[in-house]
């Protein structure tokens, strides 16, 4: 039941300029995804991004930019017909973090499982505008078999052991 950092990728889904001064808290969300990109890099972990509809809401915010990308206008990005390409051959464990928790993420989500891939939906790195959607997101998308986690467990089940070479430079992003 543990993550593994081989068959893993990390979808961050519409982290972008326009959008993300007006998620609650959106600085913790850009804070904890960056926290997963950094992680990822340093594990070997395929990082890949969703931008809903750039043209109005912007690009990627800077701090988690540089990856692989879907421009899309679907809520849903596995309904895009460029998401098969996104994602590498032999994902099996996506962990998803962005926002909006209650829209683009949830349908993406929704649409992950129904193509049965494991899904982790990291609940420190999700945001809405209000709250209680981002809250109604996470019960909905659990209910519907996403696994709830935080970044501090992905970081640590991705590393598996202390002794792991990266150890030192993953653990200094929780600090």
């Amino acid at each position: 039941m543990l993550l593994t950092a081989e068959g893993s990728a990390l979808l961050l889904i519409d982290l972008q300029q326009r959008l993300m001064p007006a998620i609650h808290d959106g600085d913790a969300v850009v804070a904890g995804a960056v926290r997963l990109a950094e992680a990822a890099r340093l594990l070997d972990v395929p990082v890949r991004a969703t931008e809903q509809n750039p043209a109005g809401l912007g690009p990627t915010v800077g701090a988690v930019g540089g990856h692989p990308r879907l421009s899309k206008t679907s809520f849903n990005a596995v309904a895009d017909p460029g998401f098969d390409a996104l994602l590498p051959p032999g994902t099996e464990e996506i962990v998803v973090a962005g926002c909006e928790a209650h829209v683009c993420v949830l349908q993406t989500v929704l649409g992950l499982l129904a193509r049965r891939h494991r899904v982790l939906l990291v609940a420190d790195a999700i945001g809405s505008r209000d709250p209680a959607d981002r809250d109604a997101a996470v019960d909905r998308a659990r209910r519907h078999g996403a696994e709830v986690v935080t970044s501090e467990m992905v970081l640590f089940e991705w590393l598996r052991d202390s002794t792991h070479p990266r150890f030192r430079e993953v653990h200094q992003l929780i600090r």
